[in-house]
């Protein structure tokens, strides 16, 4: 027994005192050192003069006289990386670049700075972007400016957009009298593949019909007039059993009043140029209605636009509205592909031209499905064989006197 039981209390042992072993100084040192020579030879291998900080990197295929491999790229923005002028400094010769300035882009290209990965030299070069459409543009006199953009307007020496941006026809060598066939592909604008598909196969004097809400929707309009397309632009109109149908946003309807639809008219106008007229997306129960659709084709005729009417309502009341407003107008014979397969599609075409060999034209509407536009392509390539005059639609509309 130790001499501290026999001093202490009875019921109270002393406490024991605990000793904490700390790890050898040598082994610390150790471990240290093994991390700074791993940290050494990391910088030794890896080379990297930018100490690991984030860079952005893009494939570029670019001539460079100075170092001919580029491992690293970062894109900034061409109109801020020209340093400005100082104040009294001579400008550079206009054939030279000042020395360590990036080269300036012209317009629609994309300055880049190549950064060499081992010695961290920089190099600017120019390089080209997506090319740009070069449609025909739009006359300002056919414009009127408004809160939701531009919209057509009648110029002031009396010149329709509808005339202005209708295409020519050309008559069948021969045949002046040939019948005439206007053919309408709609539904376009929202797919830009579909579009460039339909833009591709598709003769110049087919016209196409635009939805007005697809991102690019007026860059593909521009591209569809630069291949010789007519356009039209597509107007959502309410149907009976809206909104569970429901053409889109914007759409005119009969329970607002006229200046709300026409509102909403210039809201759809200002989202493409260039189209000669109108068409309805639906519509059943607004294009019955007088009250509603009276007024929305006024403002189309005072613009200077045909209408188009889809031949989808019976009680359509647009041909008798557009003969009281003096509007051009056009009203489809045919929907070709209201059943969408490759023979209905074939026997609707058999009619459309039947109805032009009876009457000397005929209308005919498809949508832009891929087997619509198949079937419509090849049926077009072969009608100046069966001697009919393919046209685009401003040759068909009854036209109507300037009000």
């Amino acid at each position: 027994m130790a001499v501290d039981d026999l001093t202490a209390p009875l019921g109270r042992q002393p406490k024991r005192r605990r000793k904490i072993r700390l790890p050898a100084l040598p082994t610390i040192g150790g471990a240290l050192a093994l991390f700074l020579a791993i940290f050494v030879l990391w910088a030794v291998v890896a080379d990297d003069p930018f100490g690991g900080e984030p860079m952005a990197v893009v494939p570029a295929n670019i001539q460079l006289t100075a170092r001919p491999d580029p491992s690293v790229a970062v894109v900034r923005p061409n109109a801020t990386d020209a340093a400005a002028p100082t104040a009294g400094a001579s400008p550079a010769p206009s054939n030279q670049q000042p020395a360590n300035q990036p080269a300036m882009a012209a317009p629609n290209m994309t300055t880049i700075t190549i950064i060499d990965g081992k010695t961290g030299e920089r190099h600017d070069v120019v390089v080209p972007g997506p090319a740009a459409a070069t449609s025909p543009p739009i006359d300002s006199k056919f414009v009127e400016m408004t809160p939701h953009g531009p919209v057509p307007k009648i110029a002031a020496d009396g010149t329709r957009p509808a005339d202005a941006f209708a295409r020519p026809v050309q008559p069948l060598p021969g045949k002046p009298d040939a019948p005439r066939v206007a053919l309408i592909v709609e539904g376009l604008g929202v797919s830009g593949n579909a579009t460039a598909d339909a833009i591709a196969k598709l003769p110049g004097a087919v016209t196409l019909g635009f939805v007005p809400y697809g991102n690019d929707v007026a860059a593909l309009a521009a591209r569809a007039r630069e291949g010789g397309h007519e356009i039209l632009l597509q107007v959502p109109m309410e149907p009976f059993d809206y909104p569970n149908n429901d053409p889109g946003p914007q759409t005119l309807l009969t329970t607002l009043t006229p200046p709300q639809n026409i509102d909403r008219l210039y809201a759809l106008m200002g989202r493409l140029q260039g189209y000669v007229g109108l068409t309805n997306t639906m519509g059943a129960k607004f294009t019955a209605s007088e009250d509603s659709l009276a007024p929305i084709l006024h403002e189309t005729a005072k613009r200077g636009l045909i209408y188009v009417d889809d031949g989808s309502n019976p009680r359509s009341l647009a041909g008798r509205i557009a003969g009281a407003n003096n509007l051009s107008f056009v009203h489809a014979d045919v929907v070709l592909d209201s059943v969408p397969t490759p023979a209905e599609i074939d026997k609707a075409l058999d009619r459309l031209e039947m109805t032009a060999r009876e009457r000397g034209f005929a209308v005919g509407v498809a949508s832009a499905l891929p087997v619509s536009i198949e079937h419509i392509a090849a049926w077009a390539r072969a009608a100046a064989n069966h001697g009919l005059l393919l046209v685009p639609v401003t040759a068909v509309a009854a036209k109507g006197k300037q009000i």
